[in-house]
């Protein structure tokens, strides 16, 4: 049975070592041979050792360790707590488990190259996930010259040179606004941030949508919101008061739908026959939402693969490709058909 509160001068007396060769072994230093580390290493996780997090992941028996990084966002609070970034999160911890690998969640949000560059060389880990891109996307471009052991969950871009995994934004954004369409729905706003990468692909299929169906949308029905139910309701409250007629709305994220059919509900309009609604992201509580929620839909669990699998699949030197997930359109209630 594993005990309590071992210290390295248990650790020592066990192996037969002095206490310094059991600091160096648990640090994976080079001048102890491998044989004694391993059976140091042995010792210490049969003893219960509380193994610091900058030790390497191969004493506490996994495989290797990746840190979760989420970026400063742009324009938005409370990122973290972003159902789909809990649902992210969830899709990479059971692809690392799969995997053997440990996961660290850092504390720290760069938003600079330099905030990257320092976290990429103080970190012992295999590599980082970036869960988001923000504005670092010259940034990311920049670290790709010097380091591999990173991928971004995100859009991709122009001249882009390290590896994102994402959805196909603009796809999902076109078929989101074209069945809005096809339900016989002339006046389209969309509710989004278009600083985030992502976002933007997303508006652009939405314009796409509306080139195709042979009429122009109105500039007055493209309302920023952040990924904010708050910043959802404000944008369509200012819509409403505007005097600018719509009768629907293609929302950057499910959390901004989700908003918008609130601040609907209290100015006594009713979802979706007066105004029918289209999510993205279809994280669960779309699902339990009243009226329940019509969303694109991104499958988080093949996300989760995706990420750990190209980040333990870096080598130096080599690039690693660009995947985008394809997106479905998941049909419910909040718009009528």
């Amino acid at each position: 049975m594993a005990k309590q509160g071992t210290r390295l001068q248990d650790i020592a007396a066990a192996a037969n070592v002095s206490i310094s060769t059991v600091s160096r072994a648990l640090n994976d230093h080079p001048a102890i041979n491998e044989k004694t580390k391993k059976h140091i290493w042995k010792l210490a996780r049969e003893r219960g050792y509380n193994f610091k997090p900058s030790m390497p992941a191969l004493i506490s028996g996994a495989s290797s360790t990746i840190m979760i990084v989420i970026p400063r966002p742009q324009g938005r609070h409370g990122r973290i707590s972003d159902p789909f970034f809990q649902e992210l999160i969830g899709g990479v911890t059971e692809a690392a488990r799969e995997n053997s690998c440990n996961l660290l969640l850092s504390h720290l949000a760069p938003d600079s190259y330099e905030d990257l560059e320092q976290l990429m060389v103080a970190n012992r880990t295999s590599g980082a996930l970036f869960l988001g891109q923000s504005v670092l996307h010259e940034q990311f471009n920049r670290l790709s010259q010097t380091e591999t052991r990173f991928v971004v969950w995100g859009a991709e871009l122009s001249g882009q040179l390290y590896c994102s995994i994402g959805s196909d934004n603009e796809r999902g954004g076109k078929r989101a606004t074209s069945h809005l369409i096809r339900l016989g729905r002339k006046r389209i706003a969309f509710l989004g941030n278009t600083d985030a990468p992502e976002v933007l692909q997303r508006f652009q299929g939405y314009q796409a949508a509306h080139r195709v169906s042979g009429f122009e949308y109105d500039p007055a029905l493209v309302r920023p919101a952040h990924f904010e139910i708050e910043s959802a309701e404000a944008a369509v409250n200012k819509l409403l008061s505007s005097g600018v007629s719509f009768d629907g709305i293609f929302a950057a994220s499910d959390l901004v739908a989700l908003g918008a059919s609130r601040a609907l509900h209290r100015a006594g309009k009713s979802v979706p026959r007066d105004v029918s609604i289209v999510g993205y992201d279809n994280i669960q509580l779309s699902a339990y939402s009243q009226p329940s929620l019509t969303t694109i839909s991104q499958d988080m669990e093949k996300a989760g693969r995706m990420l750990v699998s190209k980040l333990l699949g870096s080598e130096p030197g080599n690039r690693i490709s660009s995947e985008r997930l394809p997106t479905d359109l998941i049909v419910r209630e909040s718009c009528g058909g």
